[in-house]
């Protein structure tokens, strides 16, 4: 490996040889000669083999499909042939037809378009060599997290040049819509899925047959993205469990003896679709996936984004990740062909389960030094970095420092060894050009050049115009934050509850766990463990001494903590608009749809005004956190009649939990308190 910081401990590799730039080699030879190698991977061994067209039929062929078929004929009253034929035209549109030469030409066109974008693609041939391994022995699901357009057929190009069995990929219906390259994908392994399937019983059955059919069956290798959706903040979004449901129930009813999980962490140093993304959460409407569209996104072959890694991760047995957690036995209490609703200890398995795939798929992934920069960065205030800039030195001073602070948590650094630290800095300010610029000795933010216009920018414009760049820059500091939030929660809670009691902190570290359990991960039930974690990181830099019941923050300590409670403070600053928002005395129901903007203005009034120092309040995505924290701590209610999302608040509930926020209601509350969940 050539570029991951050489005294990383956990953070990096023991030798140079860990990582591999695929690329290095292609560049001085024919990418034709690449797609047109021989092709020899070693036999996939899920089951017996089957064909691609052989998948659809084997779904409807199966006493599952016929049950499912017979169920919704009745409740409708179609008869047999029309759900069948209902079936047949969603089998159509679903399925994919891996076929060895549209992956050839995909490895073709990948080849020059990774050699003009990345200055290298870093792939640990550890990790490929056990998934290798792997794909001998059975099911094999390969768990990417999902970053950029990029990510889609990547894990593919990887596969192919390294003969491992190509997968089939779970992917969104859109792309299915692209004029020839809809197909192409298709024929590359993509099998398509609608966004919005809500109740539809008759496609929730295809689709869960279809996959439970290609893991027992044995066809290939499954990849889908746990999380569900790109993710528009590049921090891991909460796991959505209905496809890894569909992907384990062949272990749970006995139909594969084991399943074999693969978290990958796929790096950005620069991220292609950083503009876009940041103005989706700003209410931009996302751009409709089209060919049009990709022909136009060609100008961006003319940047240059840096490396990507890609980090396999050891492969997982669903058999022993399961032991003592569910009882298969329930499932021979039917025929296993039947539709089964899974117990409450079979779903917080799968829960549990896909929540620490994410969280390896945290610790798999390499931080950027320019993430390191982004969390200093966002803590100067934003006039300062609009207008006066911040000081160069100072800013590559408490760079280096938080890299060690880094380092001492357990981070995976993409840190040069062998190159001056000032050039790494410089470099990384360099390729993120159209975030800041350095100039005169000082750091400024970049803001989106001004369109011409007859009439001048008014004030709420303004806003936007730098919060494009905040959230940009917000994204990027995004991708160290799992590294951080356990002590950041911590060190809140000591700033806030302002105690030196072991138990009282513990009761503020969980109800920000709890509040916060939509914008962090965390594995469901892990409290204890993550607020044990952060209490050894702070000990181990120095932060806090522990003693007995008591934590005590240390003279040297003071930096640290200062650090990762600000890191913590726009997620705060911005929970606490939308409590100010739903205490307002005219809002007592609204529609989703109504309260972003609403909200969103709230925000520009009070960023306006100086009374609100976070751009970050105004991204969609945390106000969509704060609705479904609110649901879960059931400040707000959704009306059951509605078709629109409608929601009715609990005034008294949202004051509570902002009270708490403020430090108004003692720690020692939080543990009395009638409501559980605070």
């Amino acid at each position: 490996m050539t570029n991951t910081c050489r005294d990383s401990g956990r953070a990096g590799p023991d030798n140079e040889e860990e990582f591999v730039d695929i690329l290095k080699e292609k560049r001085c030879s024919s990418d034709l000669c690449h797609a047109l190698r021989d092709f020899t991977p070693g036999p996939y061994k899920g089951g017996p083999t089957c064909t691609a067209a052989d998948l659809p039929k084997a779904v409807l062929e199966s006493q599952y499909f016929r049950y499912v078929v017979e169920e919704i004929a009745t409740e409708t009253g179609s008869s047999l042939e029309e759900v069948r034929e209902e079936a047949c035209v969603i089998l159509e549109e679903m399925s994919q037809n891996l076929q060895l030469g549209f992956i050839r030409l995909l490895a073709y066109v990948l080849t020059k378009v990774l050699k003009r974008l990345f200055t290298g693609v870093h792939v640990n041939m550890e990790g490929l060599d056990a998934l290798r391994k792997a794909v001998g022995e059975g099911p094999v699901i390969l768990l990417p997290n999902h970053r950029s357009y990029v990510d889609f057929l990547v894990i593919s190009y990887i596969l192919f040049t390294y003969d491992i069995p190509l997968p089939v990929i779970a992917a969104g219906l859109p792309l299915a819509g692209m004029k020839m390259f809809g197909e192409i994908f298709r024929r590359s392994g993509a099998f398509y899925i609608r966004r919005a399937i809500g109740s539809d019983k008759l496609y929730w059955a295809v689709l869960s047959e279809y996959v439970r059919t290609i893991v027992k069956k044995g066809y290939a290798p499954l990849e889908f993205y746990v999380e569900g959706l790109r993710s528009r903040t590049l921090k891991s979004l909460i796991p959505k469990l209905g496809m890894m449901h569909m992907v384990l129930e062949p272990y749970f009813k006995g139909e594969v003896y084991d399943i074999k999980l693969v978290p990958i962490s796929i790096s950005y140093d620069r991220v292609l679709e950083e503009s876009l993304l940041a103005h989706e959460l700003l209410g931009v409407p996302k751009p409709k996936e089209s060919t049009a569209g990709l022909l136009k996104a060609s100008k961006v072959l003319q940047n240059n984004y840096g490396s990507m890694h890609v980090n396999f991760g050891r492969p997982m047995s669903v058999r022993q990740l399961c032991r003592g957690k569910i009882n298969r036995c329930q499932y021979n209490l039917a025929p296993r062909d039947l539709p089964q609703k899974p117990s409450a200890d079979t779903q917080a398995c799968v829960s549990s389960l896909a929540h620490l795939m994410v969280r390896i798929q945290e610790e798999g992934s390499l931080i950027s030094p320019w993430s390191l920069m982004a969390c200093l960065l966002l803590q100067a205030p934003t006039a300062v970095l609009t207008e006066q800039g911040l000081p160069w030195h100072r800013l590559t001073e408490k760079t280096l420092w938080l890299r060690k602070l880094a380092l001492d948590f357990g981070a995976r650094l993409n840190w040069p060894g062998q190159v001056p630290d000032p050039d790494v800095m410089s470099s990384a300010v360099a390729l993120h050009h159209s975030i800041v610029r350095r100039e005169a000795g000082r750091v400024y933010l970049v803001q989106e050049e001004e369109r011409e216009t007859e009439r001048p920018i008014n004030p709420e414009e303004d806003v936007i115009k730098t919060a494009v760049a905040v959230l940009m820059m917000a994204a990027y500091r995004n991708q160290s934050l799992h590294i951080f939030v356990r002590p950041a929660l911590l060190a809140t809670a000591i700033h806030v509850a302002k105690t030196a009691q072991r138990d009282e902190l513990f009761a503020f570290f969980c109800f920000l766990r709890d509040v916060f359990s939509n914008e962090f991960v965390f594995i469901p039930g892990k409290s204890s463990q993550d607020f044990e974690e952060a209490c050894v990181l702070l000990r181990k830099c120095g932060a806090v001494r522990i003693s007995g019941q008591e934590v005590t923050v240390s003279d040297a300590g003071l930096e640290v903590l200062s650090f990762l409670q600000a890191l913590l403070q726009p997620f705060i600053d911005s929970y606490q608009v939308m409590f100010r928002y739903l205490c307002e005395d005219g809002v007592h129901v609204f529609a989703e749809k109504q309260l972003l903007p609403a909200v969103r203005n709230l925000a520009t009034k009070l960023i306006l005004s100086g009374e609100l120092h976070t751009y970050e309040a105004l991204s969609s995505d945390t106000q969509k956190n704060v609705v479904s924290a609110l649901r879960r701590l059931e400040a707000l209610t959704k009306l059951k009649a509605s078709e629109q999302n409608e929601y009715r608040v609990n005034k008294a509930a949202v004051r509570r939990i902002d009270d708490m926020f403020c430090g108004k209601i003692p720690p020692r509350m939080l543990q009395t308190t009638p409501d559980a969940k605070l």
